[in-house]
Formats: structure tokens, sequence, C-alpha cells
């Protein structure tokens, strides 16, 4: 059974690895057979092993499915499986969820965001231009030993692609605050889009 997967969830999937093949239309259970058949004839599944450990997600209006690599496949042959995934590109767009992630969806999910203490972060009175937010908001973070979080963080921003989500990115990572504790009322007019 092919599960349906949120891309916050592969987003969370740090250390785990698959191949996701892009682009896949019309019926996803011929999808996975062919993918399966293809592979056991290559010899990179044999002995009758299969990819079972299958879902699909949406990303961009593509429908993609991800074969999860899991324990049950004992004699998968990851070298054949490089070298087939390269070799039908054009065909399948494939990828490893290792790549996929980072380069389509901003990157990895720290394990528990929850553990993740965020520092203070002066940005309240700040000028509210994004570049200018992101950038303090990364220093903070680099000056604090965090900086997979800040480059995360800033490839996160930049794909946005809107300046309330952005700020709601920023304070994934930092605490926002001014040196005065200001109220809400200033903040909002520190952080005027108008500014951008």
């Amino acid at each position: 059974m092919i599960k349906e997967i949120s891309t916050e969830a592969l987003r969370s999937m740090k250390g785990s690895e698959g191949l996701v093949i892009q682009g896949c239309g019309g019926d996803l259970n011929e999808w996975v057979d062919g993918i399966n058949d293809l592979l056991s004839k290559a010899g990179i599944l044999p002995d009758g092993e299969k990819f079972t450990d299958v879902s699909h997600f949406s990303h961009d209006g593509v429908t993609c499915l991800l074969f999860k690599f899991s324990d049950n496949l004992k004699q998968l042959d990851v070298g054949r499986l490089a070298m087939w995934r390269l070799q039908t590109y054009e065909a399948f767009c494939g990828t490893w969820l290792s790549d996929y992630v980072p380069n389509r969806l901003g990157g990895f999910l720290s394990p528990s965001g929850a553990e993740r203490k965020k520092p203070d972060c002066e940005l309240i009175g700040q000028d509210g231009n994004i570049f200018n937010l992101v950038g303090i908001a990364a220093r903070t973070l680099s000056r604090c030993g965090m900086s997979d979080e800040a480059k995360e963080m800033s490839s996160r921003v930049f794909a946005s692609g809107n300046y309330d989500n952005a700020l709601c990115i920023i304070g994934e990572y930092v605490n926002i605050v001014g040196s005065d504790e200001s109220s809400d009322e200033d903040f909002d007019e520190a952080l005027d889009p108008m500014t951008m």
C-alpha cells in the first residue's frame, strides 16, 4: 500500500535514505510495480525482493514517489542503483532523498524543534528589510554554534517567497526580541513589509 507523506514529514527524515522518482502520473501502483520490475531485471533487487515501503507526495504541482531504503531490502545493490538512477534520469528524474530535501524543500529539520534552544535575537527596532533580518538572525545563530541552522534558516527564508512566511521561519530559529522588550505594536511597526 502506498502511503501519502507530507513534505514536512520528509524534512523530518534526516538520516533516512531512499530513491525519489519525480513526475509520476496515473496509477501510482503501476509505477511502483514497474519500478520494482525494472530494478529486478537490472539485478538491483535480486531474489524476488522489492520495495514495499513506498510513499507518495506532491511538490510544486509534481507527484513524486519515495522508495525508502528499509531493513527488509537485505540484498539491495546500492552501487547498481546509483548507476541505474543516472542512466534513467531523463525518464524518471530519480534522485536521492538526501539530495531532494536540501535542494527542493529547504533542508532537513532538526530531530526535535522543542529540544533545540533558540537564542534571543534583537530584531525589533531593526531595519525590516528581509535581507537585513536574515543576516542578523544568521549571525546570532552562528555565534551560538548553530551554523548549520543558520544556513538552513537562510535557505528556507529565501525559498518561502512571502515576507510573512519568512518572518515565521526566522521565528522558528531565534526568539525575536528588542533591546528594551518592546510591545507587539512596536514589533509590527519595526517589521513593516513596506521596508523590504
